[in-house]
């Protein structure tokens, strides 16, 4: 594990034993249900919100900030951060760690006790970046939800397990290269930004982590066809990997003739596989339907 103890680690981030002390006074065991994992390195921590690009202007929402110590760091670092928890005895114990360990911040920080897949609205500015240690079992739906939802969101980090990361960042022709690949890029430049060791949580997790970094489009995509049109051609095409998008797209389209017609208007061959298309090349095929 990284020297925790170095001259740029203030005590007001959490190490292992602050971690450990937090979670037994809270009576919080980690679970594998909740997909809890906490970071215990301030380092790690500290290279988050530095990969991130967090700027002291930036307005930082974080979901499942857990004890809090990516929350004090991107804290020092961003002009305000709001935090959504959806666990009751985390979502209730977080303010005050914040008070106890950086009060000149305290009023910078919200927190909002929700399902995050639920969230519509944020309290106070808009965000302007979404920096998380994303639970394993739901970081994609999450991930492209507040995406969706939050449009002024322009720079994302997320940490999520190894295999994630590269079915979030692969190109079109990868064998990882998917739903998640496709949707995440309707939004935004991806790309993989860095692994991170199992040694920093706790518990560890028996599986490896990955930065993901998503900058948004500038412009959004050029097509005519809405996101919910795009993004049904791209459920039915991977529903059915292994077929031709003549075969795949014939539910979507009515039949295997009207999904043909859809793709050679759209300038697609219609023995190409999901796999090779780009989001673009989606959005052609869901126009020349529309």
């Amino acid at each position: 594990m990284s020297d925790t103890t170095g001259p740029e680690t203030s005590d007001a981030l959490l190490g292992p034993a602050d971690i450990r002390e937090l979670a037994a006074a809270l009576g919080v065991r980690p679970t594998k249900q909740k997909g809890q994992n906490f970071v215990i390195d301030a380092n790690t921590v500290r290279r988050i919100v530095r990969t991130a690009g967090v700027r002291p202007d930036d307005v930082v929402v974080e979901v499942g900030p857990g004890l809090g110590s990516l929350t004090l760091a991107l804290l020092e670092a961003a002009d305000r951060v709001t935090a959504v928890e959806i666990d009751d005895v985390l979502a209730a114990a977080l303010p005050a760690t914040i008070q106890a360990r950086m009060p000149a911040r305290a009023d910078r920080f919200a927190l909002l006790h929700s399902d995050a897949m639920l969230v519509e609205e944020l309290p106070g500015p808009a965000p302007t970046a979404l920096v998380a240690n994303l639970p394993y079992n739901v970081a994609v739906p999450v991930l492209l939800h507040m995406l969706e939802r939050f449009p002024t969101i322009e720079r994302t980090l997320v940490m999520v397990q190894a295999e994630v990361a590269d079915r979030l960042a692969a190109g079109p022709g990868n064998k990882v290269y998917g739903v998640p690949s496709v949707k995440a890029n309707w939004y935004a430049e991806v790309k993989r930004a860095g692994a991170i060791g199992r040694n920093v949580f706790w518990p560890a997790p028996n599986v490896d982590s990955g930065l993901v970094s998503l900058v948004r489009r500038t412009e959004p995509l050029a097509t005519t066809a809405t996101r919910q049109e795009v993004f049904a051609v791209v459920d039915a095409a991977f529903a059915q990997r292994r077929k031709t998008l003549r075969a795949a797209l014939a539910g979507w389209a009515g039949s295997p003739a009207a999904a043909e017609e859809a793709l050679v208007k759209a300038g697609i061959s219609p023995q190409a596989r999901g796999e090779s298309l780009t989001v673009e090349e989606f959005a052609r095929i869901a126009e020349a339907k529309a």
